[in-house]
Formats: structure tokens, C-alpha cells, sequence
């Protein structure tokens, strides 16, 4: 399997956190052709840096100030909106819309997805966490960016800015060794 357990702990993840997504990981990135070792390392990187190295399938909330803003974003139309689509999945799909482009992306083509949007929880299963990561990466064209070793624009379609750009790239560093 690839990536596999030991290598996803090699990255920085738990024991128990590699094993709880070694599997559906792996299907996903062979799924949407995340199998090069260039695609990998940035797929990785971004996936273990928005998830707490594969810690944390839904956001910790606070609120914090930021997170209060949530509830006017991404199609968010109440404030208990925001709590409800907060950051789920391995690359943290955060508000409505994004929760029903996940679904409907994945729907093309994954047999049994559910209604994220009527059962945000879901996103939390490794196996949609996984999957909706895949999506997200897929539907924005960054295998394309990954090939070229644009990590630093990867990270501005994920983050929307450069959050966490020094993580981020330590994360890519280290997975360029593991997997080139």
C-alpha cells in the first residue's frame, strides 16, 4: 500500500493515526492519481499539516475569532451554520457549499457517497476524510501544480493565504525523502 503506515509515520504521524488512514489514503491518492513521488509529497504535506499530522479529522473549536466569522462564509446562511460545517476531512472542508461540492464531486464516480450537507459528521469517517481531501485536490487541477513544484501556490489554493507555510514546507522537504 502507498503511502503505508510506516511511511505516514515516518512523516509525523501516530501509530494509531497511520493505521486509522493508511488504507483509505492510499485509495484515495491511487483513485485520483496522486501516485508520483512529487504528487505525493505535496498532497501529504498539505493533508498532514491541515490535519494535525493526521490527528484531527474535524477542527477543534473554540470559537475563535475567526471561526465566529464562519457563519457568513461559504454558503453559511445562520449562525449555528458555521459550528455545523465547520473544518471536517483531511484538508478540512469548512462551510456549506463546500460540503456540497465534496458530495456532488464525489458523486461522480464513488459509488454510496452520502449528503455531507444533511450529514456533516460523515466527514469525519477516514474513508470520507480521505476521499474528500482527494476531491478537493482534484477539482482544483494541483496534481498539474504538484508536477511543476509549485508547493508554495498549492498551499495559497488550500489555505487561501500562506498559513502555516513554514510547517507546510518542512512537511514537503521530508516528504520529497520519503517518497522520491
Amino acid at each position: 500500500m502507498y503511502p503505508s503506515v510506516d511511511q505516514l509515520i515516518a512523516l509525523g504521524a501516530s501509530p494509531r493515526d497511520a493505521e486509522r488512514v493508511a488504507e483509505p489514503l492510499a485509495e484515495t491518492c491511487i483513485h485520483y492519481q496522486i501516485t508520483t513521488p512529487l504528487r505525493l509529497a505535496a498532497f501529504l504535506a498539505q493533508v498532514f499539516h491541515e490535519s494535525g499530522r493526521l490527528r484531527y479529522l474535524r477542527e477543534i473549536w473554540g470559537p475563535t475569532v475567526e471561526q465566529n466569522r464562519y457563519w457568513t462564509k461559504n454558503g453559511n446562511t445562520n449562525p449555528a451554520d458555521g459550528k455545523k460545517y465547520l473544518g471536517r476531512g483531511l484538508i478540512q472542508t469548512t462551510g456549506k457549499d463546500n460540503y456540497r461540492k465534496a458530495r456532488d464531486y464525489l458523486r461522480r464516480d464513488v459509488p454510496d457517497v452520502p449528503d455531507f450537507v444533511a450529514r456533516p459528521e460523515l466527514l469525519e469517517d477516514p474513508q470520507w476524510a480521505a476521499l474528500s481531501a482527494g476531491a478537493y485536490w482534484d477539482r482544483k487541477g494541483l496534481n498539474a501544480l504538484a508536477d511543476a513544484g509549485e508547493f508554495d501556490e498549492i498551499t495559497q489554493v488550500v489555505n487561501g493565504g500562506q498559513n502555516g507555510r513554514d510547517d507546510r514546507r518542512a512537511l514537503y522537504a521530508k516528504a520529497r525523502r520519503i517518497f522520491v
